[in-house]
């Protein structure tokens, strides 16, 4: 079984990825952010996909998500981690430090498509642990192997962007308790839960969001700066994590979840619907 990677481009130029070739998907939710590229890192079958696309051109509310998780499922794709950058809500998480995320808020507006099923088809997925327990325990001890300061844990706020917060924001988020802000994982964490894959976040902090009295209010040529660093560093925990997912043994976790999910009866489901989640649950299906 494959494993996925979600990041920015340029992460799957990774040292050691061989029979590096592309492939584009089409889905019946439209195209995916991009080809998706597909490779072998010491034997084991990854495929990367650039979230927003090479050259960053679909914001956090444009990004196809679903096509992107379809697709990923199409190319046999049974674990996906999420590289992602985020702003930090706490002193001890400094800008380049990475967190291993196991909660969410979704404070995103509806503005996204964040279910597979709908039109004639209802699911209900359970999402209490939105983050595999699994997959987050290698993705942890990768990113502690290769060096870099890790915070085990924490709630991951998922805001609609593309602007970033407003003062009184950042700190009613803060009283929350949240460790991390972005704009992206919740709705692929969501996907990824409905599509049958495990799936784990590597957020990489890149600012202090806007909340902290003694540095500057959140900055683009701050982030990048700061995420090309630390895209050295999530190249290696890529690296050094597709080996301990190989090796896992049995089927990703989360395998199973939406069994008795479907709710609505198999005959009332217009063909069309059928066939677009047929990839997903047409196992479950009569």
């Amino acid at each position: 079984m494959r494993i996925g990677v979600i990041g920015g481009s340029g992460l799957y130029e990774i040292e050691g990825l061989n029979n590096i070739r592309e492939e584009r998907v089409e889905t019946p939710f439209g195209d995916p952010s991009d080809a998706f590229i597909c490779g072998d890192l010491d034997g084991v079958e990854m495929v990367f996909l650039p979230r927003h696309g090479r050259g960053h051109v679909h914001n956090p509310s444009e990004v196809n998500y679903r096509a992107n998780i379809w697709g990923m499922k199409k190319l046999g794709v049974g674990w996906i981690v999420s590289v992602s950058a985020v702003g930090s809500l706490r002193e001890e998480i400094v800008p380049g430090h990475m967190v291993v995320i196991d909660q969410f808020i979704d404070r995103t507006k509806s503005i996204r498509p964040v279910t597979f099923y709908e039109n004639g088809i209802v699911g209900h997925v359970a999402f209490a642990d939105p983050v595999c327990g699994e997959l987050r325990k290698m993705v942890l001890e990768a990113a502690n192997e290769a060096g870099a300061t890790t915070h085990d844990g924490g709630t991951y706020v998922c805001m609609e962007g593309p602007q970033f917060s407003t003062r009184a924001e950042s700190e009613l988020y803060r009283s929350w308790g949240a460790r991390v802000i972005g704009m992206t994982n919740v709705t692929e964490a969501k996907l990824a839960r409905e599509a049958e894959i495990s799936y784990a976040t590597l957020a990489m902090s890149t600012d202090y969001d806007c909340w902290h009295p003694h540095h500057d209010d959140v900055r683009v040529d701050d982030i990048i700066r700061v995420l090309t660093a630390n895209v050295a560093t999530a190249k290696d925990v890529i690296r050094r994590v597709a080996p301990k997912i190989a090796a896992f043994d049995g089927p990703p976790p989360v395998t199973g979840c939406m069994e008795h999910a479907i709710m609505t009866r198999p005959e009332l489901i217009p063909p069309e619907t059928r066939a677009a989640v047929e990839i997903l649950v047409g196992k479950y299906l009569p």
